[in-house]
């Protein structure tokens, strides 16, 4: 890897480390440079702003979950890939969970990054209801088309919401944890509930108990 991507590479990932720690709003270009023991112009030699670098970020985390929100290939969906779904899910959010927490202030502040964020969103919702439509289909889930509709779009409000919620009710400042975020996706799982068939429920029961969070620790009394 020739040194001028070595540097680039070097820029996206520390600043990823500090977005999340600290929140993109609370970091500035100036802050990265410093943390990397750089100087500005430097910085601004691979990157002309901080646009630039959560331009990168997203790209990352949207070629990320493309890769795994989608039907298998020749084959139906199982209760194990609805394991492997979640758990994707669930390490999405954590690696790039500044998104989630500044998504509305990013979008705000970029119109190019709000365009392709409504793309990535529909691209979302489309795999999310094929899979769900599988899982209908391979006698996992009972429901009407209606009902599968309604929990695509419910399961995804909840993922993009979620650390927003974690925010208002902890507080901005406050740490959020891989725990937090795990009550998050339990909240997701636990809207299927009430459709799972007789022979499904064993697994996804061995699920739940994986992710489920206690309420006091995520909304403090």
């Amino acid at each position: 890897m020739a040194p001028r991507t070595k540097t680039r590479d070097r820029i996206v990932l520390e600043s990823l480390g500090l977005f999340n720690t600290q929140g993109e709003r609370n970091v500035t270009t100036n802050h990265i440079a410093a943390h990397l023991g750089m100087s500005p112009g430097n910085l601004y030699y691979h990157f002309r702003n901080k646009q630039e670098i959560i331009t990168e970020l997203f790209g990352q985390y949207e070629a990320r979950v493309d890769a795994f929100l989608r039907v298998p290939e020749g084959r139906a969906v199982t209760v194990e890939d609805k394991t492997f779904y979640l758990e994707s899910l669930l390490a999405a959010m954590w690696d790039f969970r500044f998104l989630h927490r500044d998504l509305e202030h990013l979008l705000e502040s970029d119109a190019e990054l709000a365009v392709r964020y409504r793309q990535f969103a529909q691209r979302c919702l489309d795999h999310a209801l094929g899979i769900y439509r599988g899982f209908v289909e391979a006698g996992i889930l009972l429901m009407t088309p209606a009902q599968t509709e309604a929990l695509t779009l419910n399961s995804w409000i909840i993922i993009t919401s979620w650390v927003r919620f974690l925010c208002t009710t902890r507080g901005e400042s406050a740490d959020i944890s891989q725990d937090l975020l795990r009550r998050g996706i339990y909240q997701v799982l636990a809207l299927e509930g009430g459709y799972l068939a007789p022979e499904a429920q064993p697994a996804v029961k061995a699920l739940y108990e994986k992710l489920y969070v206690p309420l006091d620790a995520i909304v403090p009394v």
